[in-house]
């Protein structure tokens, strides 16, 4: 493989301190009880990127439609078209008489934490996030459930994977905004990559995040294509030939970027498998850190249906497989069967405790 050499900037911002929750509820099980045609009626409110994204909401929305269907009822979804809507559109949920409401993402815990307050006789689940008090401070309400994932652990066997896999020895991440369910993954990348160091006694370099700082490399949102190209393309002047980015579809300027400078170098999808979600770019994708978000979101909410709601965080460790990392696809031809075998192993030797991923930002069970 060819690599370009060039020169890049490193644009810092201050990420946020996540909380750090326990007494976590294990992965919900596909025996939760079902009914048919019940009083009860389950609805989900987007981010500002809507349940047609192919990522995060979809696959939220995807499980509470999942549940509904399973429930013999109608689910109904709310897609905010500003930050300034989002207590309107929760609100207007629960007039319209919904008795479950999964909200998706950190986007939302506000407006989630608003709303619960004043509407206990509704139930919510807040996906990826915990709710805070203005200080930030995690607070517990009795009727929302935050649904968390650690996929830090995912995203450490993706790093030893990336590194394992590079040829320039420098490999690249960049977020969306400095959420915890963004700074998570960038977290556990960064440990995967220096175990493999360890392990192999090399220096692969990570771009676009320090984790002892807490900052690095981010567009700022998740829709501007542009900003994240021009940091796409600043990695690739860095000879990053291995990226992930954690920015939902601004996975797709980065892809771009990788094909119109016909540069050699992988992406690394986030949330589901980019590979099926993501066609047009299927052959970047070396891997990708999955959360199971369309289970977990079925599963709450059907346990909801079933009047087994309770507040107890449901957290998806690669031990009960809320998180993963897909399949080389493509790229079995070319990753050393012997590193995939390092990756199995590290696998292990995270779920049975051997190895440790550590993050500010994950979820303790």
């Amino acid at each position: 493989m060819t690599r370009t050499p060039a020169f890049a900037t490193f644009a810092a911002l201050a990420a946020v301190t996540a909380a750090v929750l326990s007494g976590c509820a294990s992965a919900p099980d596909e025996s939760a009880p079902t009914a048919a045609g019940i009083d009860f009626e389950p609805c989900a409110v987007a981010d500002l990127t809507g349940f047609d994204d192919r990522d995060f909401n979809q696959l939220t929305y995807e499980g509470v439609e999942a549940a509904a269907d399973q429930l013999g009822v109608d689910a109904r979804g709310a897609e905010p078209a500003t930050e300034d809507q989002y207590d309107g559109s929760i609100n207007a949920l629960v007039a319209e008489g919904c008795d479950f409401i999964v909200t998706v993402g950190f986007a939302l815990a506000n407006a989630t934490r608003d709303v619960a307050q004043v509407s206990t006789d509704v139930d919510f689940a807040l996906i990826d996030s915990v709710v805070t008090d203005d200080d930030f401070a995690v607070i517990e309400l009795d009727n929302v459930k935050p649904v968390l994932f650690d996929t830090a652990q995912a995203a450490a066997l993706a790093g030893y994977l990336a590194a394992g896999t590079s040829e320039t020895g420098v490999v690249g991440v960049f977020g969306g905004m400095p959420f915890p369910s963004v700074t998570v993954f960038l977290d556990g990348f960064v440990d995967g990559v220096a175990y493999y160091n360890e392990v192999h006694d090399t220096s692969v370099t990570v771009l676009g995040w320090d984790k002892n700082a807490q900052n690095g490399l981010f567009v700022g949102n998740f829709d501007d294509q542009i900003a994240a190209r021009t940091i796409t393309d600043a990695l690739l002047d860095q000879q990053a030939d291995v990226i992930m980015p954690v920015a939902g579809t601004l996975v797709e300027a980065s892809g771009t970027a990788i094909r119109e400078r016909d540069a050699s170098a992988a992406l690394i999808g986030v949330n589901s498998d980019a590979y099926v979600a993501v066609p047009s770019l299927a052959d970047l994708f070396l891997t990708s850190v999955m959360k199971n978000l369309t289970t977990a979101a079925e599963e709450v909410t059907l346990e909801a249906a079933a009047g087994e709601f309770s507040n107890t965080p449901y957290v998806g460790t690669l031990e009960n497989e809320g998180v993963a990392i897909a399949p080389l696809h493509d790229w079995e031809s070319v990753v050393d069967p012997a590193l995939w075998d390092e990756v199995q192993q590290l696998q292990t030797d995270i779920i049975d405790g051997s190895f440790v991923v550590e993050s500010p930002s994950s979820p303790q069970a």
